[in-house]
């Protein structure tokens, strides 16, 4: 039995307006309301009667300094100012405006991960993708890469040219075919040819890819699944390994091979493992020409993946 191998393919801005008129009334408002509470306060503590200084500024006409003035709301503008500053971190840290968020969380990058923040906000320039369906299963990808309906389709078909079937479908009950990927992401304006996606396909409940053998027997067969019939095609497989979660009781098998025709040279990554009458494929490629700058980056995206 072959192991079907998956091919896979703002902030808006809150601008606040202010007419040179109102601008002009805030900062009248601004200076004229202590300067009457500065009166106010000075009419209440002196109900007895004119002090000497009062007398003083009255017969002579002279107001004491602006530094005397607003002496008396230091303290409430320096609290004020504070509360502000305090409130805008908190808005900055809740949108990661400006990355700051994401700048803090990168601090500590394992207590991120593992508390699920990477969902929300990129750590390390890496977003997670979380997926509820089926089982469930999750990994991170490149924090600027995104999903696109292009990149699913194409992977899809790349896949069906690659095992040289179709899927059957009914006029009356259209299906959606089962070797298509249920995410898909990749580079913004990319052809595709850079990405990573995961397919769910439907196995027997007793299905188990242990059955095949180790993860070089399955990686060989699967390179054999790969070039078929076709002498242009040749694949080369240049690593196997697995590891287990003992706790959902799975086993995953990961595999690097090369696949290059008259027309393409591409490097991938794969992962599978089956759970459930369900088999995962996490697939990340990329052109032999960008493997040594993105190989890194490929390689923790296929550690990251695992069912939920």
């Amino acid at each position: 039995m072959a192991i079907p191998l998956q091919h896979h393919r703002h902030y808006g801005s809150f601008n606040q307006i202010q007419t040179p008129s109102s601008k002009s009334n805030f900062r009248n408002r601004t200076i004229i309301y202590p300067i009457i509470c500065m009166t106010q306060q000075q009419s209440s503590s002196n109900d007895d009667g004119p002090s000497e200084e009062k007398f003083r500024q009255q017969s002579t006409g002279v107001a004491p300094p602006p530094a005397a003035q607003f002496a008396p709301l230091a303290s409430t503008f320096q609290r004020r100012l504070l509360t502000g500053v305090a409130s805008s971190s908190l808005v900055a840290l809740g949108a990661n405006f400006a990355g700051i968020t994401s700048f803090l969380l990168g601090l500590a990058p394992e207590a991120a991960r593992s508390l699920k923040l990477d969902v929300l906000y990129p750590i390390q320039g890496f977003s997670r993708c979380k997926y509820e369906e089926y089982q469930g299963f999750e990994f991170i990808y490149p924090a600027n890469w995104v999903g696109d309906q292009t990149l699913l389709y194409r992977a899809a078909s790349k896949l069906e040219r690659y095992l040289g079937g179709s899927t059957p479908t009914s006029r009356n009950n259209p299906r959606r075919n089962i070797n298509e990927p249920v995410v898909a992401f990749g580079p913004p304006g990319s052809s595709g040819e850079l990405n990573v996606s995961v397919i769910v396909s439907p196995v027997p409940t007793d299905f188990s890819i242990e059955a095949f053998g180790g993860p070089k027997e399955v990686g060989e067969a699967l390179i054999k699944t790969i070039t078929g019939k076709r002498p242009n095609v040749k694949g080369t497989l240049v690593q196997s390994s697995s590891r287990e979660d003992s706790k959902k009781n799975v086993k995953y098998y990961s595999l690097e091979f090369q696949v290059e025709s008259p027309t393409f040279q591409r490097h991938n990554v794969a992962v599978f493992c089956a759970t459930g009458g369900r088999l995962f494929t996490l697939n990340a490629q990329a052109p032999e020409s960008l493997w040594p700058n993105i190989k890194s980056d490929m390689y923790r995206i296929a550690d990251s993946f695992t069912l939920t």
